[in-house]
């Protein structure tokens, strides 16, 4: 889908048709852009962008407050053409999923037909665009989906995918990020055809142990199935505060608030946990997780909080200030399994260093 959380504030809203929109938290309490019309995209407006610098670059865009509830509305209409076209369907988040169609292209249906008869029916249901990759395999398909937004249609032609990728940048490659690019870089690889005329051997000492996965899909190989349904192994929600916070009432609040939404996430799906984690990012963006588990699987917030709060009180120390909370529960089962009792003595310490925050708009939640 084509910036899909704005696309569905447009379409519901007629006032902002044709304007820059950016989703989002307020800049006033670091909110993040978690969308971007490609209006707003023309003055260098992404994702993952601080509210305050996208607004700065944009000062005549219309910032709009999430509507998760309604993008998962949407989302749902999407999946169910999907799902009307082939039971093949992998969903990669509420705005994009692979879809296998490889029956229809061997009783003799054309990739390109099939493309454009999903883009027409998504269009007529829900009044928004798809742009659609077509490939022998995931990564052709991601890659060319992404080509020529908004609205796009990208097909390569089974035999073409080496020569299809060859003079991109190796960015492009599925996996490949800023640290592994600088790494490539530094070995004179900076297209996909220049990783790809290097030897697995060569791959595997540059990228480790992702080096051959990485080394075939340059060369246009991409073995990996559509995979229907996803185990779901966390719940979890978080919330970054418009000014950090010091313990006291209003963060204890904030911990039994979000307890509550991550039991209620449970509950709707229908599992319960054996494993409870909070998350702590401090002013310096210094960020820690604590976690403790338990021999019944539970899915009451009192239990969430109560868990919670004795990891955090074991942490917090005088004149500790906290930009971000989260609770996150793990090692799932569906409701209804039961065993004993406290799992004694199973407290465990993660600690995880961050340079730059993945923060959300103040208030906002966040699945982990």
């Amino acid at each position: 889908m084509d910036a899909f959380y704005a696309s569905v504030e447009q379409l519901d809203n007629p006032a902002l048709r044709g304007k820059p929109v950016v989703v989002g938290g307020s800049a006033e309490g670091r909110g993040v852009v978690a969308a971007a019309s490609y209006e707003a995209r023309k003055f260098g407006v992404r994702s993952a962008m601080p509210m305050s610098r996208a607004l700065r670059q944009c000062p005549d865009a219309v910032r709009v407050s999430p509507r998760f509830d309604r993008y998962g509305e949407v989302s749902r209409q999407v999946m169910a053409i999907f799902r009307a076209l082939t039971p093949l369907v992998e969903p990669l988040s509420l705005d994009e999923a692979f879809l296998d169609v490889t029956g229809w292209v061997r009783d003799g249906a054309a990739p390109e037909r099939i493309a454009r008869e999903l883009k027409d029916e998504v269009k007529s249901t829900t009044g928004l665009t798809l742009s659609v990759g077509a490939g022998s395999n995931k990564s052709i398909a991601k890659i060319a989906s992404d080509l020529r937004k908004p609205d796009g249609l990208v097909v390569v032609p089974v035999g073409t995918e080496a020569a299809f990728l060859a003079p991109m940048p190796v960015r492009a490659l599925w996996g490949i990020g800023p640290k592994t690019e600088a790494v490539l870089a530094r070995a004179g690889i900076r297209t996909i055809a220049d990783l790809a005329k290097r030897s697995e051997a060569d791959a595997r000492r540059l990228l480790g142990s992702s080096g051959e996965f990485l080394h075939a899909m340059a060369n246009g190989i991409d073995d990996r199935e559509v995979i229907i349904e996803h185990e779901r192994k966390s719940v979890g929600a978080e919330r970054t505060f418009a000014r950090d916070l010091a313990d006291g009432p209003e963060l204890r609040r904030a911990l039994a608030d979000i307890a509550t939404e991550v039991a209620r996430r449970l509950t709707s799906s229908s599992v319960r946990a054996h494993t409870i984690s909070i998350k702590l990012r401090y002013t310096n963006f210094h960020t820690i997780t604590r976690q403790s588990s338990v021999k019944t699987a539970i899915d009451d917030a009192a239990v969430i909080v109560g868990v919670a709060t004795h990891l955090f009180e074991n942490v917090v120390a005088p004149g500790d200030e906290f930009r971000l909370l989260g609770i996150q529960c793990s090692r799932l089962a569906e409701a209804g399994e039961q065993t004993a009792l406290w799992d004694q003595g199973s407290d465990s310490v993660a600690i995880v260093d961050t340079s730059r925050g993945d923060d959300m708009g103040p208030g906002d939640s966040a699945t982990w």
